[in-house]
């Protein structure tokens, strides 16, 4: 399936492209993901450029930021594959997180020269968009200071939950990799590693806060509403 972006404001007759790719019956390898991001990186980086927003499931895996830390992996290589996750070294920012199914994972692929040239002011709104999907299911979320992603009760000590991670690179002002919502996510994985390597806090799901199986679908288009909101986008669809 794939969805086209129109920018409503501040690119005059400019349009950007969504596309939201489900290959393999919806799940995604990791190599195949990364394969395709690169060629919709280099494409972008053209003079005629089209941004691109990709939804995937990946199987279980867990992968390590640039500057990560191998050591908040807390299985061996021969554990990881009896337990049949997973490992890739990436090249975003962030240490050591874990994708696999019930989650939405969406890397938008953007020209940020047709948004807003701001590295910090990009992943606020990468934020944004899943704190906005939270309230719609009547959740209240936000951020701590200086941990990137999306937090529930942020500022009260042991409760702290992280329910979104984000990680991007970003190159010549176009973006990669991007965020990963738990929705119905199995949280048990989470336990073989330091997530994002935070010592002492929680991860948590949608499922989870709210105690019921969630509609994936309806989730995603709930984030898919948020995105045209905070990016001031409109989508499309190709169908």
């Amino acid at each position: 399936m794939q969805e086209n972006v129109r920018i409503k404001s501040g690119v005059g007759s400019r349009q950007s492209v969504v596309r939201e790719h489900n290959a393999d019956g919806g799940r995604n390898d990791r190599y195949s993901l990364h394969t395709l991001n690169s060629e919709l990186t280099i494409k972008n980086s053209e003079l005629t450029t089209q941004n691109y927003l990709l939804f995937v499931e990946h199987p279980p895996v867990f992968t390590l930021g640039k500057s990560g830390n191998i050591n908040n992996v807390l299985l061996s290589e021969e554990r990881l594959k009896e337990k049949g996750i997973e490992f890739f070294k990436t090249n975003r920012g962030g240490d050591i997180t874990f994708h696999g199914p019930g989650q939405i994972v969406g890397y938008p692929i953007l020209d940020l020269e047709k948004f807003d040239t701001d590295i910090g002011h990009y992943l606020r709104n990468l934020e944004q968009v899943i704190i906005l999907t939270l309230a719609d299911y009547g959740i209240h979320a936000g951020r701590s200071q200086g941990e990137t992603g999306v937090w529930i009760d942020a500022d009260v000590k042991g409760r702290e939950r992280k329910i979104c991670a984000i990680g991007v690179r970003c190159s010549r002002w176009i973006t990669m990799h991007g965020f990963a919502f738990n929705v119905n996510t199995d949280l048990s994985y989470f336990n073989h590693i330091i997530p994002c390597g935070i010592q002492n806090k929680q991860v948590t799901s949608l499922q989870r806060e709210l105690e019921r199986e969630i509609n994936i679908w309806d989730a995603k288009e709930k984030v898919k509403l948020n995105f045209e909101k905070v990016f001031d986008a409109e989508l499309i669809s190709n169908d």
